[in-house]
């Protein structure tokens, strides 16, 4: 397993994915069963319990080649658009059946069981969720899993998002959550991973990894240097320079998403021992 990420690895000493053959060394070797979440969002974390660590999550409609599955209940995959490896509930899986349409471009919108805003609603789902959609009317789109959305929340897959700042702003207030990915809480690279991904660019998960997003900026303190949308990184955590001098983040300090003078920022962050470490422009 040396000079692999174990975050980004389908492979323990026991199992690992087929596709690894010849590269790390498993007792036995797999191939996966490609899956789909159908609950609200599913949480990936290090173990097998749900006491372990929060990762990430995978939003409704996200793929997962699944590897093995417990009889307590976990399963072990692979996330299809991040790769991100873990431990999900089996429960908030299924069978891949059709394929995504639309997304979910409201920060958070209901499902129906019928096109009626006033029935009580089925479930809700989360900014970047993917459905797949049968069928639209001025109102509504029906999704193929069952029940109503409004269509002024879903868009095409295709449909890109022109601003991540502006798409990162709608999550303003947010609670600070470690590893969360959804209106309901999240963490800094959670943010910058939803935020670019609305607008066509893949960010891979982590902090750590996103700092190879884009090119690099030289800066020094100095904020002309800087652009609307740059990422600004300290060790462990990011953010977006969202222009005239603040910086959009989730941080635990407010335990929220929220917007602040970089330069306070930096100053606040300086004082727990940490220095701005790198600046990328995607």
């Amino acid at each position: 397993m040396s000079g692999f990420d174990k975050r980004l690895t389908p492979a323990r000493p026991d199992l690992a994915a087929s596709y690894l053959r010849g590269k790390v060394e498993a007792a036995r070797f797999v191939d996966g069963v490609t899956m789909q979440v159908i609950d609200v969002s599913a949480p990936l974390r290090s173990a097998p319990t749900s006491e372990a660590m929060l990762d990430t999550e995978a939003l409704h409609g996200e793929r997962v080649v699944v590897y093995e599955e417990t009889d307590e209940g976990w399963s072990w995959g692979q996330l299809a658009r991040d790769g991100y490896v873990g431990w999900l509930p089996s429960n908030a899986l299924a069978k891949e059946s059709g394929k995504p349409t639309h997304r979910i471009r409201a920060l958070r919108t209901f499902v129906f069981p019928k096109p009626d805003i006033k029935s009580p609603p089925m479930a809700s789902l989360s900014f970047g969720s993917e459905i797949e959609v049968v069928r639209e009317d001025d109102t509504f789109a029906a999704a193929a899993s069952g029940g109503f959305i409004p269509k002024r929340h879903v868009a095409p897959l295709d449909f890109r998002e022109k601003d991540p700042v502006e798409v990162a702003m709608r999550f303003l207030g947010t609670p600070y959550l470690w590893g969360g990915k959804t209106s309901a809480g999240l963490d800094c690279s959670g943010l910058v991973q939803l935020a670019l991904q609305s607008t066509g660019r893949e960010c891979p998960r982590d902090s750590d990894m996103q700092q190879k997003v884009g090119r690099p900026v030289s800066f020094s303190g100095d904020e002309k240097a800087l652009v609307r949308g740059d990422l600004i990184y300290w060790k462990g955590h990011v953010g977006f320079f969202a222009g005239e001098g603040k910086l959009l983040h989730a941080n635990a300090f407010h335990m929220a998403v929220a917007i602040e003078q970089l330069s306070g920022a930096i100053a606040r962050i300086r004082e727990s021992g940490s220095e701005v470490v790198a600046v990328r422009r995607p």
